[in-house]
C-alpha cells in the first residue's frame, strides 16, 4: 500500500487476507466506498480545505467534468476543483433530504414575511428577522431586525419564530403588531428612535406601503422608515379612537400660565415646544422666553 512492488516472494512470506486477489472484483463492485460515491449539486459534505487534515461542513455548489467538485463552506469560504478523496459524504444527502429531513433543516414551510431567527454568516448565534425571498434552490434572503441583510441562507441555519407570522391573519399576531392597533398619519405614539431602548414621544406623519412609518417626534426630530416593531401607540391608537378621549397633554401653541424661571408670580405665554423628557418651553406674551 505504500507504493514499493517485490517480485518472486515465498509463499512463506505471504499472508493472504479473505476477500483480495483479482478474482474479487465483483465483490468489489458490490460494495463501493463511499469515497467513490457520485455527488450532486446541494450534497452535503464535509471536505478538507486545501488538502488539510481537518473536515470542515459545507455543500457542493458545482460538479465539474474532470471528476472534481466546487465547495461552498458554511463559514462563507469557496473552494473550487477539490478532488472526490478530499470529500466526504454528511449522513443525508440532497436527495434523502426530501423524504425525511433533519431537525436541523429548520426551513420546511417557512415562505416569504415569515418572522424567523437565522444563523447570520453560519455562526453559532441565532439573531432575528423576517424572510424577504425564497429562492428556487430553497435557500433565502433574510432582512434582519437589526438592518442587516444576508443572502442564500442555507434553510439550515433558519428557523420558524413559534409565534405566528403577520401572514396568518387567524392566529394571534405578535404583541410588537397589534399593541394599540394598526396605526395611520395622526396616530400618537411612542417610538425607539434610531433602534435605541428608550421610547420617545410622537405622532404618524407617513404610512408607507412597505408596512414602515415615518414619525415626527414632540421634540422637533424626525424619522423615516421606521419598523412597526420600534413602535407602541398610546393610549390605545389611532386618531380615529382619540376624538373619543384627547389626551390632556401640553400641545404645541397651546396657551399657558407658567411660572418664569420658577418663580412664584405665574404669566400669560404659549407653549414653544414639548421636550421628551415631559417638559416644554414656553414663550411668554411679554416676549420672555423660558426652556
Amino acid at each position: 500500500d505504500d507504493g514499493d512492488k517485490d517480485r518472486f516472494v515465498d509463499m512463506a512470506c505471504v499472508k493472504l487476507e479473505d476477500g483480495g486477489g483479482s478474482d474479487s472484483e465483483d465483490d468489489r463492485g458490490r460494495g463501493r466506498n463511499d469515497s467513490d460515491a457520485p455527488l450532486e449539486d446541494g450534497t452535503k459534505v464535509e471536505a478538507r480545505y486545501r488538502g488539510k487534515a481537518k473536515y470542515y461542513p459545507g455543500k457542493i455548489s458545482r460538479v465539474r467534468s474532470n471528476g472534481t467538485y466546487d465547495v461552498a463552506y458554511d463559514d462563507g469560504e469557496k473552494e473550487f476543483g477539490v478532488k472526490r478523496e478530499m470529500i466526504k459524504v454528511l449522513e443525508s444527502s440532497s436527495r434523502s433530504r426530501s423524504r425525511g429531513r433533519d431537525d436541523s433543516d429548520a426551513g420546511d414551510g417557512i415562505g416569504e414575511g415569515d418572522k424567523v431567527e437565522a444563523r447570520y454568516r453560519g455562526k453559532m448565534k441565532w439573531y432575528a428577522g423576517k424572510v424577504a425571498r425564497v429562492r428556487s434552490n430553497g435557500t433565502m434572503d433574510i432582512h434582519y431586525d437589526d438592518g442587516e441583510k444576508e443572502l442564500g441562507v442555507d434553510p439550515s441555519f433558519v428557523r420558524a419564530v413559534k409565534k405566528s407570522s403577520s401572514r396568518s391573519p387567524r392566529g394571534r399576531r405578535d404583541d410588537s403588531e397589534t399593541e394599540g392597533g394598526d396605526l395611520e398619519v395622526g396616530s400618537k405614539v411612542e417610538a425607539r428612535y434610531r433602534g435605541k431602548s428608550k421610547y420617545y414621544p410622537g405622532k404618524i406623519s407617513r404610512v408607507r406601503s412597505n408596512g414602515t412609518y415615518d414619525i415626527n417626534y414632540d421634540d422637533g426630530e424626525k424619522e423615516l422608515g421606521v419598523k412597526k416593531e420600534l413602535i407602541k401607540a398610546i393610549g390605545g391608537g389611532s386618531s380615529r379612537s382619540r376624538s373619543r378621549g384627547k389626551s390632556s397633554g401640553p400641545k404645541v401653541g397651546q396657551k399657558c400660565t407658567a411660572q418664569f424661571k420658577g418663580k412664584g408670580k405665574f404669566y400669560p405665554g404659549k407653549i414653544a415646544k414639548v421636550n421628551s423628557d415631559g417638559s416644554v418651553n414656553v414663550d411668554f406674551d411679554d416676549g420672555d422666553k423660558d426652556r
